[in-house]
């Protein structure tokens, strides 16, 4: 009842925020159009596996969130980031770091994610607001995002408290505009409601209604966008979904799936069995053998006719795993994964070359969505300062960022090893720069750390 009550509620919330409902409230045109959005809302439902073709007897596998989580795991693998020059900074910035593969994922999903700070009681938060809740209504010659508006609700009983916050960047000055409203009905989704003054809501009642900042570098808050190219609306800057050129692979892979559990089911060993061959308890109702009531069917089967039969067909699987594998593979290509990774490894040919040109595909996938989320990190970062300066958390401080991203899904790094060994062993490579790449040392001091008299490495 919660769960459908909270459910009930987002919805709301969701058609009350379309892009006429914003415009209305502060005059603003969303950048979005209507293929974006309704791109947008598919991908989200794809996610919480709700897609369109759900249906009683189709059996989703739960591929999008599959495909999104695996992306989000090879992105943020291993990744180490600091931020250096400014502790207070950087403490605030690792407890973003801390769950960036959860927030990485959730862009994955829906094609980018908005990351706005604020200082609160001492600390620099971060909103993390996911694609269906930001409103981009402005874009410069790069397609970046120089103004948007950003969403707040609150449900207090049956009245629903709204909050737009409106940024918008324009060369060095930074505005931002903050208006409340405040629904009575749920059930009324046309409006959004009367406007009422932040002191209305406690927690807004500390906010200034329009704030004009100067000598601001860039928007105080960082989009990430997935990389890929925009195959729902070419005009538009805004990200895709990684699963986005695969929406009918995935849907015929949910029917193939249902196909194969079907198989498994309507196969499934069972004993047809007279109605005669049954005693009946006390209450007059037929008994099974405890703890068989499965195996066993109750038949109303002829005189002449055999007691009881074994049904045991013939299982298909084969043919519908090598189908359900070959959808898998299709899928791989489309959203930019490695072969076997979805699919079964096994079915997938394993020479050296072509091992390499598979996970070739992840890595450029990959390292393209890690330089745009690194780029985010560090407008992230910028706009976490300027919060602090002015909250005065933090004072003005020179930083520098530091990132260091794993590429171990494309690098054999064993295998490169033993190659750099046999290079050493016949004088291709010297012994310090060995020493050097794989000690984390410089070749200055890779030298001075060499023993004395060459060893025959092992």
């Amino acid at each position: 009842m919660i769960k459908e009550f909270i459910e009930r509620i987002g919805q709301v919330i969701r058609k009350m925020l379309g892009r006429e409902k914003i415009k209305d409230a502060i005059g603003v045109e969303v950048a979005v159009s209507d293929k974006m959005a309704n791109g947008i809302d598919l991908w989200a439902k794809m996610y919480k596996n709700e897609p369109p073709w759900r249906e009683k007897n189709i059996k989703l596998c739960g591929l999008p969130a599959a495909i999104a989580g695996e992306f989000a795991r090879l992105v943020t693998l291993e990744l180490k980031t600091e931020v250096t020059g400014n502790d207070f900074i950087n403490e605030e910035y690792q407890a973003v770091i801390s769950d960036i593969r959860k927030y990485t994922e959730y862009a994955c999903a829906k094609g980018g994610l908005a990351m706005k700070p604020y200082a609160s009681e001492g600390h620099i938060e971060v909103d993390m607001v996911q694609a269906d809740r930001f409103f981009p209504t402005k874009f410069n010659s790069r397609g970046e995002v120089t103004a948007a508006v950003f969403a707040e609700s609150l449900t207090v009983g049956k009245k629903v408290y709204t909050r737009l916050e409106y940024h918008q960047h324009e060369g060095t000055m930074y505005h931002i505009n903050n208006k409340a409203f405040v629904k009575q009905d749920l059930d009324n989704v046309e409006v959004l409601g009367k406007e009422v003054p932040l002191t209305a809501v406690p927690e807004w009642a500390n906010l200034q209604e329009e704030v004009t900042l100067k000598n601001v570098k860039m928007p105080l808050f960082a989009y990430f966008k997935i990389p890929n190219a925009n195959n729902v609306d070419d005009t538009s800057p805004l990200g895709v979904s990684v699963y986005s050129r695969a929406i009918n692979d995935i849907k015929e892979a949910d029917n193939q799936w249902t196909r194969l559990l079907w198989e498994f089911e309507g196969s499934e060993l069972a004993i047809d069995a007279d109605i005669t061959l049954f005693k009946k308890d006390d209450k007059g109702n037929y008994e099974f053998p405890k703890g068989k009531d499965r195996l066993f069917r109750m038949m109303d089967l002829d005189d002449n006719a055999e007691k009881y039969k074994v049904f045991a067909p013939a299982i298909r699987d084969e043919n519908l795993i090598n189908g359900f594998n070959a959808i898998l593979r299709r899928i791989e290509f489309n959203v930019g994964l490695a072969y076997g990774t979805l699919s079964d490894p096994n079915t997938v040919d394993k020479t050296a070359e072509e091992i390499k040109a598979s996970k070739q595909r992840s890595y450029s996938t990959v390292s393209d969505i890690q330089k745009s989320l690194q780029t985010a990190l560090e407008q992230l970062v910028y706009a976490m300062d300027v919060m602090a300066q002015l909250s005065g958390l933090s004072g003005r401080k020179k930083y520098e960022m530091r990132f260091d991203w794993d590429d171990s899904i494309v690098t054999d790094r064993e295998q490169d090893r033993k190659q750099d060994i046999q290079d050493v062993s016949m004088g291709i490579m010297r012994p310090e720069e060995y020493r050097a790449k794989w000690y984390g040392e410089t070749v200055e001091q890779a030298r001075k750390n060499l023993p004395e008299q060459n060893q025959v490495m092992e």
